[in-house]
């Protein structure tokens, strides 16, 4: 393969910057895989250099990705959650976080985390507010 056929795509977010040369026509998949395998916890000090695990007390299901409902549960142990926030408090709160999910997504995470008995909901359908049910433990 010459190099007139692959693509070089550089991603940079936060405190990480990768790289990545592929085939034109592997372009979309290549780049939805390193996104997908970005954990928050991984460091890149350069482009050039491998990855650095570090350790955070963020909850994890999956070393591969962040799911939205790990992150709302992580706002919920950093007390977030002690006064009420309706579904754009929260998807605003993530998205100043550099999260940006589908509110059906950040929904689902939330009815699944008030069935847990973790938060709960005041108000009527499409106008719920959620609040923390019990606090995280310590």
């Amino acid at each position: 393969m010459t190099d007139n056929e692959k693509i070089t795509v550089k991603l940079k977010h936060g405190n990480w910057e990768v790289e990545i040369t592929c085939p034109e026509n592997q372009v979309k998949q290549t780049v939805e895989n390193v996104i997908g395998g970005i954990d928050t916890n991984v460091q890149l000090k350069s482009p050039n250099t491998d990855l650095k695990t570090t350790t955070s007390s963020k909850p994890k299901k999956s070393t591969e990705h962040v799911i939205c409902r790990d992150l709302i549960e992580l706002l919920w142990q950093e007390n977030w959650f002690n006064g009420e926030k309706n579904l754009s408090e929260v998807d605003e709160e993530l998205s100043r976080r550099g999260y940006h999910y589908d509110k059906t997504s950040i929904s689902h995470s939330l009815k699944d985390l008030v069935r847990e008995n973790i938060l709960t909901r005041n108000g009527s359908m499409r106008n719920y507010r959620y609040v923390q049910k019990r606090p995280p433990v310590a």
